[in-house]
Order: structure tokens, then sequence, then C-alpha cells
């Protein structure tokens, strides 16, 4: 059933996105212009937590106003963008088959990964990838303990209260963060869970100087999670190990975080060179 991240017991066994300045990426040298213009708008729309005015495309992607509605056409015809009722323009479901078969690959790629993390660790990992305004998990390689976390692959969470979702928003503008906690909200999952921008954003500000995040029994009582971005992979992705706190302590995070780090830049040189 899909939840939040749980605690179970095993009786059976002891993109880059495009930056919205007003100057048109360049067309790559051999590529079709009015591809690459649609990849722009897309990444756009993306980067805008999956919905934004057509005003801010066109500063966006610096293009003529006519060549933007002919592109959103043929976009909104194939289903791969949507109109909304105040007439903005979001991610369609054209896309959702596109996507499931990129979160596979995703998964495919991260696994043996993830698997070396259990393995050193003991705990569960998890890779998981921003999805519009939440995170969904792509793949999880559970813990050997009978006590041991475990979540739904395709389970899609808030990512202000989520080690995975706060080391995705450490990487991403403030203006964008503010967007997608905006669209999302904020529940309170437990009494540890920041429910304001402005404690998110200082703890955002703590990530990037740390460099790693830290769900302390934000989404679970019981249950602490470390975390790291996956840097300069095709799209905002973070891996995590998660466990009870009486394992997951201080001593636990010492040897976690680099090891982290290390399997992040692994994966990282993989998704870059496939």
């Amino acid at each position: 059933m899909e939840g939040p991240e749980t605690m179970t017991t095993d009786p059976a066994e002891a993109p880059d996105a495009v930056e919205k300045d007003s100057t048109a990426r360049r067309p790559t040298k051999g590529g079709v212009q009015s591809v690459e213009r649609t990849f722009d708008l897309l990444s756009v729309i993306a980067a805008s937590g999956g919905q934004t005015t057509l005003s801010e495309l066109a500063v966006a992607v610096n293009l003529p106003m006519p060549t933007i509605h002919r592109l959103l056409k043929t976009l909104l015809g194939l289903g791969i963008v949507r109109q909304l009722p105040d007439r903005g323009y979001a991610l369609g479901p054209g896309l959702i088959r596109l996507g499931d078969l990129a979160s596979r690959q995703l998964g495919a790629v991260a696994r043996p990964h993830l698997r070396t993390l259990v393995d050193e660790l003991g705990e569960s990992a998890n890779v998981a990838t921003l999805d519009g305004d939440m995170v969904v998990y792509v793949d999880q390689v559970p813990s050997p303990h009978q006590m041991r976390m475990f979540t739904e692959v395709g389970r899609r969470a808030h990512t202000h209260d989520t080690g995975v979702g706060k080391a995705i928003l450490a990487t991403l503008e403030a203006d964008q963060v503010r967007r997608i906690v905006t669209t999302a909200g904020m529940p309170a999952h437990t009494e540890h869970s920041i429910t304001t921008p402005e404690a998110l954003e200082d703890e955002l500000h703590t990530i990037r100087t740390q460099g790693y995040s830290v769900d302390e029994q934000e989404q679970e009582l019981g249950v602490r999670c470390f975390a790291v971005s996956v840097p300069e992979a095709p799209a905002p992705l973070a891996i995590s190990v998660s466990g009870p706190t009486s394992r997951v302590d201080t001593a636990f995070a010492d040897r976690a975080v680099p090891l982290l780090r290390q399997v992040a830049a692994r994966i990282s040189r993989e998704l870059r060179s496939s």
C-alpha cells in the first residue's frame, strides 16, 4: 500500500534544467533546431515544478511568441503538454510512459551501487528523482535486518521532509524551491517535520554547507535517513540510506556520508557515460 516510508519486520528472514534568463540556447552543431526548442520548452516547464505560464516560457526561451504557440500546439496534440484552467501549461500524460521507462533505467543503473551501500552499511538504500513538485522513489535495495525500512518503488513523497527530497531541493534555485513547496504544500507528518518555507531555506543552507541531508524522524517517528544528491545527473536525483534511529546514529553517519558521496559520484559518471 502506498504511504509513508515504513519500518517492516520480515518474519521469513532473520534534466540540465534551462536557466530562466533571456538568452536562448545556441543550436547544437548538426542538431534540429525545432527539436531543441521543444526540449527547451519542456525543460522550462519541468524546472518550474511541472507547470508554468506562457509569459514565463517566453522569457525563459527567448523565442518569438508565434513559434512558442506553434510548438505548444503540437505538444498539446501529442499529450506531452496540457493546458490548465488558468491558461498556464503543465507536463501532460503523454510523458508518463516515457518517464516510467526513464525511471526504470535510472533504477537499473543505480541498483548495483545501492547494493554496495547495503553491503557496507547494513541499512536500506534508496534512489529517488524529482517528479514535478514531489519526489518519486525509482528503486530500493532493502536491509538484511529483520527490522528494516521499506519504501515502495514508484511511491511519491513530499520534498520538504524526506532526505532525498531535501538533498534535491538543495541543488535548486530558491524561487524554484518555493514554487515546489507552494504547489505541494508542507504537511507535518510528525512533530519534527519542517512546515514553513523560511525554516526549509535555513535547512537547505545547512545541507549545502555540509554536503548531505538528514531526515530526522520527519516522515516517521523512529526513522532516520541520510541522503546526498547525485551530481550532474540528467535529472534531479538523490540516494539515501535509512533505518531505525537505534542503529542509524552519529557513528553510522560518520561511515555513511563519505560512502554516499562516493557512490553518488560513481552513479553520476555511469549516467553521463551511458
